[in-house]
């Protein structure tokens, strides 16, 4: 594959890292948010309970996320070390710097990303 000028690996690579050291703290910070809801009646209300178990469910939903988002930023890490980023992993043509700039993770081209069948 050919190297890309405009993109800055250095630059995205700290931006990456950055990002994954962001998430890890944050995962990290909201540890207590996930942990299993009290259903004790004598010392919490129903509506109370029923309110921390749905916290409870967005804390872990976002965590979710975000080890999505981590594994997507180790991927990219990964094609930068490899000489691969930049490039659409599914057609191999170069991904649009404004693309890779919204989102340093992606691994296709717009073209592939709207019609993934092609």
């Amino acid at each position: 594959m050919n190297d890309t000028p405009e993109i800055d690996a250095a630059d995205a690579k700290a931006r990456l890292l950055a990002r994954r050291q962001e998430l890890v703290h944050l995962t990290e910070a909201s540890v207590e948010a996930r942990r299993p809801v009290e259903l004790d009646q004598a010392r919490v209300g129903r509506l109370s309970r029923m309110d921390a178990m749905q916290s409870q469910a967005m804390s872990i939903e976002t965590d979710r996320r975000r080890q999505v988002e981590v594994r997507r930023i180790d991927a990219a890490l990964t094609r930068l070390d490899d000489g691969e980023y930049g490039f659409c992993a599914s057609c191999g043509e170069a991904i649009a710097l404004k693309r890779l700039e919204f989102d340093p993770t992606t691994p296709v081209c717009i073209d592939c990303a709207r019609d993934p069948g092609a």
